[in-house]
């Protein structure tokens, strides 16, 4: 007589039938009757809104730098004395400048704080004068222009300046020099604001004689090139 399996262990008693243990697979279909959908996250999926909206905005908008022009130099005084025993030297000068600036821009503006004007040879070696412009703001399509701008020096030399000098400002074609004009700057687009920056613009190529009686020499301008050194991140946008 054979022993009975107790029918209490399900274990053994698919074993019995010969099957296993593992649960039968279920054969309840999804609620709406269709396929199960697996999801699957794909990084190359993201969406590229940010970067058309850039493109076109900066298509748009077309940002570029503000651009100036050194309209008149006018010399004044530009005097280089000696003492008697040639042991020091005084240099003297009086400058007038007429300086445009233009916004080409329709829809940035820059807001610049006080300029310092400086004057000095074309190698930059030696310190000629130096003046200011006020803090101004320039709306989009707008040229500012500043008139009677002081630049000057009453300083002592030593030798090797006075040396330099003294030959270049005795030349009949005249003697080059250049301006230098420092401050910081923010650009505004809209409600977007960039941060404070340093702006260099520089004048180079002007041709100037030293002033004969009282009346003032006039610098040659007209070759005269002003260059931006200005770098703004404003956005995603770097100019």
């Amino acid at each position: 007589m054979s022993d009975k399996v107790p029918s209490s262990s399900p274990t053994v008693a698919a074993a019995a039938k010969g099957g296993t243990d593992e649960p039968p697979p279920s054969t309840t279909a999804p609620a709406n009757g269709g396929a199960k959908k697996t999801h699957l996250y794909n990084p190359t999926s993201r969406p590229t809104y940010p970067a058309i909206t850039g493109t076109v905005l900066y298509v748009l908008y077309r940002p570029h730098r503000p651009s100036f022009t050194l309209a008149s130099f006018r010399i004044h005084r530009l005097n280089l004395t000696t003492s008697a025993d040639s042991a020091s030297s005084h240099l003297s000068t009086l400058f007038n400048l007429t300086i445009s600036s233009k916004n080409p821009n329709a829809y940035l503006s820059f807001s610049y704080d006080p300029f310092t004007v400086s004057c000095v040879s074309s190698d930059g070696d030696v310190f000629l004068g130096n003046g200011t412009l006020p803090a101004f703001f320039s709306g989009s399509k707008i040229e500012t222009t500043f008139r009677g701008v002081a630049v000057a020096t009453s300083s002592d030399v030593d030798a090797e300046t006075m040396n330099g000098l003294r030959p270049e400002l005795k030349k009949k074609k005249g003697f080059l020099l250049k301006v230098e004009m420092d401050t910081r700057v923010m650009v505004k687009m809209g409600s977007l604001k960039s941060k404070k920056v340093g702006i260099r613009v520089t004048c180079d190529g002007i041709k100037g004689i030293v002033p004969k009686g009282k009346s003032p020499a006039v610098a040659n301008v007209f070759g005269a090139k002003c260059e931006v050194d200005l770098r703004i991140k404003i956005w995603r946008w770097t100019f």
